[in-house]
C-alpha cells in the first residue's frame, strides 16, 4: 500500500490518465511504418513475442482480410534461431 501523506502534502493515487486519447491517438497515427516494423524487431530480438499483422494466405476467408499472428510462431524463438546461425556444420 502507498504511505499515506500528511494533511499538509497531496500524494496523487494515479487513478486516471494525464493525456488524452485523442492526442495518444494522433502520436500512434503519426508514426511511420518503418518505425513500426523496427520497433517489432527490436522486441523480438530481445526475446520478447510481438504480434504483427498480415494478409491472410487464405483468400477463402473473405470475412478475415488480415490475421494478427505471433512473430514466434513465424520465426521461432529468437535465441534458438540464432543457435542455427551461428552452428558451424561438422566436416
Amino acid at each position: 500500500m502507498a504511505k499515506k501523506s500528511s494533511g499538509k502534502t497531496y500524494t496523487s493515487k494515479g487513478e486516471r490518465k494525464s493525456v488524452k486519447q485523442s492526442v495518444l491517438n494522433s502520436i500512434k497515427a503519426d508514426k511511420y511504418e518503418g518505425d513500426k516494423m523496427l520497433d517489432i524487431q527490436r522486441a523480438y530480438l530481445k526475446g520478447q513475442n510481438p504480434w504483427i499483422t498480415l494478409d491472410n494466405p487464405n483468400k477463402e476467408q473473405t470475412n478475415k482480410k488480415k490475421i494478427r499472428v505471433r512473430v514466434n510462431d513465424m520465426l521461432g524463438h529468437p535465441k534458438e534461431r540464432a543457435k542455427k546461425l551461428f552452428q558451424m556444420s561438422g566436416a
